[in-house]
C-alpha cells in the first residue's frame, strides 16, 4: 500500500504509526498565513496575532481572531476560520456547563483540558475530522494567576511562559527562546519561571509585539495586528483588571510607538 492509501482514513495508522489525517490538519494551520503570539509575565497574559482583510469590501471590524470565552479567558485562533468558529462555540457552551455545573467560572487550564481532549475524541472516531486550528488560551487563574495554554488538533496541550502558532511558529519560537536566556540578567535559561515572573505588563507586550516584528521584518500598523490582554496589573484599568479584552487602535497604537521609539 503506497502513503495515499494510509491516508485516506483518519483511524488507520501507516506501517510507521503517523496519521495522516492528523498531520495534515497541523499543514492547515501553518499554511493559514496568520503568526499568533503570547507571552505571560507577573501579572499580564497577551496575545498578538496579524489583521488581515482579504477584500476592501469587507467590514474590517467583522474580521477578527481573538475571541472571548468566559469573562476572564479569551483565546486566539490560527487556521481554518471556520473549524476556528465551531471550537470557540463548543469551548463557551464547556465554560457555561462548568459555571452552571459547579457555581464559579472555569478555571484555565481545566478549559483547555476539556477542549484538548475534545480534540483527541476527534482523531480516533472515522465519523468526524481533526479541526485544522491551534488554540491559545489565555487567562487568569485564582490561585496561579495569568496563563497561557496553547492546544493542537492531534489532543496535546501544554503551559507556557511565551509560545507562537501558525505560519512563522517555529521562527516566533526561535525569537522567544532567545529572548528568554536573556531574561533577568541572564538567568532566564536558568530559571524561565523566575523570568517571566519579573515581566511587567508593558514589557510582556513588548516582547509580543517585538517576536510579531522581528519574525515578519515588519513595522506593523495598529490596523494591522489584534491584541487582547488580561491583566492583574496596576496599570490595567480597574474596571477591566482581571478581564479579558482586545485593545482598540489607540491604545495598540501607543504601545507600538512605544515598541518603535525603544527600538
Amino acid at each position: 500500500m503506497s502513503r495515499t492509501s494510509y491516508d485516506r482514513f483518519l483511524t488507520v495508522f501507516s506501517p510507521e504509526g503517523r496519521l495522516y489525517q492528523v498531520e495534515y490538519a497541523f499543514k492547515a494551520i501553518t499554511g493559514s498565513g496568520h503568526t499568533a503570539v503570547s507571552v505571560r509575565g507577573k501579572d499580564t497574559s497577551v496575545v498578538i496575532t496579524q489583521k488581515k482583510v482579504p477584500d476592501k469590501l469587507i467590514d474590517a471590524s467583522s474580521v477578527t481572531h481573538l475571541h472571548s470565552i468566559t469573562p476572564t479567558i479569551g483565546c486566539v485562533m490560527t487556521g481554518l476560520t471556520a473549524d476556528a468558529k465551531a471550537q470557540v462555540s463548543r469551548a463557551r457552551q464547556e465554560a457555561a456547563e462548568w459555571r452552571y455545573k459547579y457555581g464559579y467560572e472555569i478555571t484555565p487550564d481545566a478549559l483547555a483540558r476539556r477542549m484538548a481532549n475534545i480534540n483527541q475524541v476527534y482523531t480516533q472516531r472515522a465519523g468526524m475530522r481533526p479541526l485544522g486550528i491551534s488554540m491559545i488560551l489565555i487567562g487568569i487563574d485564582p490561585d496561579h494567576g495569568p496563563q497561557c495554554f496553547k492546544l493542537d488538533p492531534a489532543g496535546y496541550f501544554v503551559g507556557f511562559h511565551a509560545t507562537a502558532a501558525g505560519q512563522k511558529q517555529q521562527e516566533a519560537m526561535n525569537h522567544l527562546e532567545k529572548k528568554w536566556k536573556k531574561l533577568d540578567s541572564g538567568k532566564g535559561a536558568d530559571d524561565p519561571a523566575g523570568a517571566s515572573k519579573a515581566l511587567s505588563r508593558d514589557e510582556v507586550i513588548e516582547i509580543a509585539i517585538e517576536a510579531m516584528s522581528t519574525v515578519h521584518a515588519t513595522d506593523y500598523k495598529p490596523g494591522e495586528v489584534e491584541i487582547g490582554i488580561v491583566s492583574t496589573s496596576e496599570d490595567e484599568n480597574p474596571k477591566t483588571r482581571r478581564f479579558w479584552r482586545v485593545m482598540n487602535e489607540a491604545e495598540v497604537e501607543h504601545h507600538l510607538l512605544a515598541y518603535a521609539e525603544k527600538d
